[in-house]
């Protein structure tokens, strides 16, 4: 179905059962990469590093290039003046690559990412390059990679609230929920209104072939448990909605076993 590598790695987080398929693999984040990049600004925020209202001037050599989604760049051409509040809801709301390379760029670059991801624990998820240098080529965004256990890990630390002061964790998780990208991914066959924190990824269909569709986030159940769920689907051939059902059906999966009877682990 999904013709092309896929991953997968669910948790119920509060009991620790889980599913999986090829979770040690690696697979381009494309924009999920947005999220460690999103924690580590808030990290540096929790430090007195920065401030959400601090003013950033984003230069026009900041903007990514047109085959890169920015709305910031579409909006503002000869660059803004942004609050790193307002990036933030860019980065993780919008998916905006301009935003999230100023940011990158703010907390010192990939190594600040690196170093608080293993501070977490968290390994196997690689922040190494910027959105404009994936735009520029399209096996750039090979270096930004993860493994699905590794994106599940960091997912269960933000459900944990490791390594975030709660106010941090609040703001993230609400910018996740407000995701605005993937409608039909994780939540495209939810129950209506189950809230979703999430962030996807996306790269672009060159020859027919898509090297990353993704959506990796928290579903919170009907009972309250936490549901950390991650799809990779990479190097397809299928078309827009296949690769978007496959990601749609295993959280859906996930939901079945989940949302009304106690689990047992898996191997999907």
């Amino acid at each position: 179905m999904a013709q092309g590598r896929v991953g997968i790695a669910v948790e119920l987080l509060e009991t620790h059962q889980h599913a999986e398929l090829n979770v040690h693999e690696r697979f381009p984040m494309q924009s999920v990469y947005k999220l460690p990049i999103g924690m580590t600004v808030l990290h540096q925020v929790d430090l007195g590093l920065l401030t959400l209202d601090q003013m950033v001037r984003v230069e026009t050599n900041d903007l990514v290039p047109p085959q890169v989604h920015s709305p910031i760049r579409d909006e503002h051409p000869e660059g803004a003046q942004m609050s790193v509040q307002a990036l933030m809801r860019a980065m993780i709301v919008g998916s905006d690559g301009t935003a999230s390379d100023v940011l990158l760029r703010l907390i010192g670059g990939p190594n600040p990412v690196q170093d608080y991801l293993r501070e977490l624990r968290v390994t196997n998820v690689v922040v190494a390059t910027t959105e404009k240098a994936m735009g520029q080529d399209d096996l750039v965004q090979y270096r930004n990679w993860a493994t699905p256990e590794g994106m599940r890990t960091l997912l269960e630390s933000l459900d944990a609230g490791r390594g975030l002061s709660t106010s941090s964790r609040s703001l993230l998780l609400q910018l996740l929920t407000e995701t605005s990208t993937g409608a039909g991914r994780i939540k495209g066959l939810l129950p209506t209104g189950t809230v979703v924190a999430h962030k996807t990824g996306s790269s672009r269909t060159v020859a027919g072939l898509t090297r990353a569709t993704n959506d990796a986030g928290l579903i919170t159940l009907p009972n309250g448990q936490h549901l950390a769920v991650v799809v990779f689907v990479s190097d397809s051939t299928a078309d827009d909605v296949m690769r978007e059902e496959v990601i749609a059906k295993a959280a859906r999966a996930a939901w079945d076993i989940w949302a009304t009877t106690v689990g047992t682990t898996n191997r999907m």
